[in-house]
Order: structure tokens, then sequence, then C-alpha cells
């Protein structure tokens, strides 16, 4: 099933004042959306704890549950989201997902039982799948040669937003563990009034998709629709890889941590902090820069690189100092995140950005599903104690293979982009 036609060229972007408002908007929202989902990290499993009884293991269990549902979730609604920017806007799809967001803090903060609040992480994966959605709002609104640059201040948004929410998220929930909930909720529902009166519409009537398609709008069919632009389905590989990858720190870090370096909470804290310091440096000072030098595709390949060899140092640093000598060489890895969504954008028409967004997004979600058991898994293999070889860094050296697979795909696939974009009908 195919889209009726749309103009091939992209339409002239908006003047450079109301370009940059929107801009500024997007930044807030995606900043707002990550420091809401800060906020919580702290005290998420206390909370799921004192519902299981003060039971670890049986918490335990129920957080891990609560993520494999939030990434299921979202690689099923993310396409949903997308299909819905193309038909109707990009507006009322991000205000909506605002709005619910906010609505679901304050659902989670008054849920009384464990059940309830399962419940509220499946709305919150629902309404918060709505960064597709911001992505297709940037190709909308920037010229192809700025994109790299815009998405790194996304990529900016979210070190920013993990830097500074689990800290407050930490101070409140030490004075109680449902206020950051309250707090979460009163960010959301900020942002949406702030988007209803800010917000302009990025995507006119007449470069919509003509109607909502559900072919497109599961994941399936978001994925099948990739496949209709060559170079964008093997850059949506680099992006599945890179984000697998990316998912060995969540996974094993705190653990690896502790049984190699004997790091606690407070040492563990310190090294995110500085992640995400040096996430913000690269994605808001560097992105533009390096891209300028060096253009989207040698980018992409050189930050791949510095992911590669970043892994490699951690997997073979038995000492603290070492880990932290890898630190900066990993930070770079964050140049290829946004050159290679300015590569994808480039290669389709508006009239299918939001549903290209969706797929992407729900490849993202489906590394959360199968990174934790990857990494996890082979971290307690080889340090059991029947285990043939003691290495603790497996799980790094496995993220350092990923992302080298990842790096022979980019070489093959980000090529130069096409003289025009394609719009579906015409890649169809």
């Amino acid at each position: 099933m195919t889209d009726s036609p749309s103009p091939a060229a992209p339409a002239a972007p908006a003047a450079p004042g109301p370009r940059r408002a929107a801009l500024v908007f997007i930044f807030v929202t995606v900043l707002i959306d990550v420091l809401s989902f800060g906020l919580i990290i702290p005290v998420l499993p206390h909370l799921v704890e004192q519902f299981a009884g003060g039971d670890t293991a049986h918490a335990a269990y129920w957080v891990g549950a609560f993520g494999t549902v939030f990434a299921a979730i979202q690689f099923l609604c993310s396409p949903i989201q997308g299909a819905l920017s193309d038909r109707f806007g990009r507006r009322p799809v991000i205000l909506l997902s605002c709005l619910g967001l906010g609505l679901d803090f304050v659902f989670m903060a008054l849920a009384p039982s464990l059940a309830w609040l399962f419940v509220g992480r499946i709305i919150s994966a629902m309404t918060s799948a709505s960064f597709s959605t911001a992505n297709a709002y940037i190709a909308d609104v920037t010229p192809p040669e700025q994109r790299a640059k815009s998405f790194g201040m996304i990529g900016a948004a979210f070190g920013l937003g993990f830097i500074v929410g689990p800290l407050i998220g930490g101070q409140l929930g030490a004075i109680d563990l449902r206020l950051p909930f309250w707090f979460a909720a009163g960010l959301a529902l900020l942002n949406f009034l702030y988007g209803l009166f800010v917000l302009p519409e990025s995507l006119p009537k007449e470069r919509r998709s003509a109607r909502f398609d559900w072919s497109h709008a599961n994941p399936v069919g978001s994925l099948l629709l990739l496949k209709r632009y060559p170079q964008v389905f093997g850059l949506a590989a680099v992006v599945f890889l890179a984000n697998l990858a990316h998912y060995v720190y969540p996974s094993v870090f705190v653990l690896f941590a502790d049984y190699r370096y004997g790091w606690g909470p407070g040492e563990v804290s310190y090294v995110l902090a500085l992640v995400g310091v040096f996430s913000v440096i690269v994605n808001a000072l560097l992105v533009g820069r390096v891209v300028k030098a060096l253009g989207e595709r040698r980018t992409l390949l050189f930050g791949l690189g510095c992911g590669v060899v970043g892994f490699f140092i951690y997997a073979l640093a038995d000492r603290g100092w070492m880990f932290y000598v890898g630190l900066p060489i990993s930070a770079l890895w964050a140049l290829a995140a946004p050159a290679t969504q300015a590569l994808i954008t480039r290669q389709v028409g508006a009239d299918v950005q939001g549903r290209i967004q969706g797929a992407l997004m729900s490849l993202v979600s489906l590394a959360g599903i199968a990174g934790p058991a990857l990494f996890a898994g082979s971290f307690g293999w080889f340090i059991r104690d029947a285990a043939p070889l003691k290495l603790p860094g497996a799980p790094f050296f496995i993220a350092s293979a990923v992302l080298a697979s990842a790096v022979l795909i980019g070489w093959r696939y980000a090529r130069a982009p096409a003289a025009s974009p394609a719009s579906a009908s015409q890649a169809a």
C-alpha cells in the first residue's frame, strides 16, 4: 500500500527567527522529557521494593519486567506516533504526548499498588514515544546542511537531562519517594502549556500524508518501509547496532564497577555525571564543527571508531584510573548519532519523515529488549565460579565488536545523499 504522491523536493525551510524559536522549544521538550524520567530513576526501584514488602529479590524481578515491557511498548508505539505526525502534523502529537506524560506521572504518584504502578509505566512508554516526532520536526524546519548540528543539540538535551534529573530526583526522594513523580508531572504539564502557546506547526497540510496507514503504523510495517530506501535501511542497521552496544551501560556498569573496582553508589554517580558532562560538550560544542570539517560520512565513521576503542579500553581496564582514560575517547562516539540522523533525513521526503523516525525508534526499543539479556548474561557467565575464563570485561568486548560491525555497515551505506528526497510513493 502506498501513499499519494508528494513533492520530491523539500519545502523551503522556515525563516531563521521562527526556526530558531521552534528548535528551542523542541530542545526544551526533549530536555524536560528526559529530566522527568531522570527524576524517577533513583526512586522507582525503591518504590517497587516498598510495594514488594521489602523483598529485594522480588523487587529486582519487577524492575527488570518494568524495563522490558517499557521497551516493548515503545517498540509498538513509536511508529504509530510517527505515522500520526505524518498525517495530522507534528504539533498535536507532541502536545498530546506532553499532556499524557504529565497526567501519567500524577497517576504513578497516586498508584496504590505494584500493579497500578506497572500500568503507569506502560502508559509512560506509550506517551513518551514522542522522540520520533521531535526528530521529524527538526527535519522539517532545518536545512539539510544544519541538521547534524540540530540533532547534536537534542543529544545534548539527553545528556543534560540525565545529569540533572537523577540528582534532583535523589534529593526529592530522600524526602518522599513519591515527590519526584509529582515534580516530573509538573514539568511535563508546564511543557504542554508552553508548547500550546509557543510551538508552531512544522508540517504544512500540503506536505502531509494523504491518510493514516496502519500498514506503516505497526513496527513490522514501519521496518518494511525502511527497505524502500536501501541507504536508509543500511543506516538503520547502524542505529540498531549503536543502540544495542549502548545498553551495556545500564545493563552491567553498576555491577561491573562494584565487582572490578569496588565502587559504591557515590563513585558510580560521579562517573555517570562525568559521562553526561562529556556528552553535553560533544553534542553541543563539537558536532557542528566536526561535521563542517569532516562531513557527515566521516564524522559517522570517526564517532563509531571512537566507541570501538573506548569500549575496548573499558574491557581491559583492571584499575579504576584506566576506566577513566576511556571516558573522553568513548564520549566522541556521540558524534555518530547526529551524523547518522542527518544522513537519513536527507534521503526521504517530508511525508514519511515521521514514519521513518518512528521505525528508527522502534529499532532503539528493540535494542532495549535484547541488550540487557546479552550484556547482563555475558557478565554473569564470565564471573561465575565455573567460568572457564574470568573475564568481567566481556560485555564491553562484545559492545566493542558490535560497534565494529556498525563501522563496516556505515562504511558501505553512509554515501553522499540523493539529489532530492523521495516521497513514499516514489520509493514504492
